[in-house]
């Protein structure tokens, strides 16, 4: 399987030198999305970023899996809440 590499049109400081509109060209000309999608994926965005916490705020109250030194799980759960007042420590990502 062959894959194309498609060349940026501007360069790192030309696009951070871009306003909004001339970024959205920019994000229009290298992919395959039309500009009604692209709308729609911002507006999805940006309700999404409404209701994530600032810094500063208290964190969401969640349970998480207890993984061993394996990265698999234990059948063990930890809920935020009963660390409070705990250092702790959070890593995001994929073990599978």
């Amino acid at each position: 399987m062959t894959e194309t590499v498609q060349e940026s049109p501007v360069t790192l400081e030309e696009y951070a030198a871009l306003d909004w509109e001339g970024k959205i060209r920019v994000w229009l000309d290298i992919s395959d999305i039309t500009k009604e999608q692209f709308e729609a994926h911002m507006t999805a965005q940006q309700a999404r970023e409404a209701g994530v916490p600032r810094v500063g705020e208290m964190a969401p109250d969640f349970t998480a899996d207890i993984l061993d030194r394996s990265r698999m799980r234990t059948g063990e759960m930890v809920r935020l809440s009963d660390l409070r007042g705990k250092p702790v420590g959070l890593v995001f990502g994929s073990y599978t």
